[in-house]
């Protein structure tokens, strides 16, 4: 993992609208594209901070061609320990 000074850390209302818009544009868009399907206009490296916080965490990924996928599924992730997976 790398450190990297952030000069503006975004805020919850940010990273919030960046999730839910990616979730919305999953698998359709890359980067540059999601960027400016969101709703309110946002410097692109306070965008670069948050996706990669959301890849860092589990809830994106980002394929070999640049589009942005949402990844995280709490419901399934729920359902499957009810069923008792076993990760290791």
């Amino acid at each position: 993992m790398y450190q990297e000074t952030i000069l503006h850390s975004p805020t919850l209302e940010s990273v919030i609208m960046v999730e839910k818009t990616t979730q919305k544009y999953s698998q359709e868009c890359g980067k540059y594209q999601l960027w400016k399907k969101l709703p309110k206009k946002m410097m692109y490296q306070t965008f670069q901070v948050i996706l990669d916080y959301l890849e860092q965490s589990g809830k994106i990924m980002i394929d070999k061609d640049g589009c942005v996928i949402w990844t995280y599924n709490p419901q399934r992730i729920k359902k499957l320990i009810e069923e008792r997976l076993v990760v290791k």
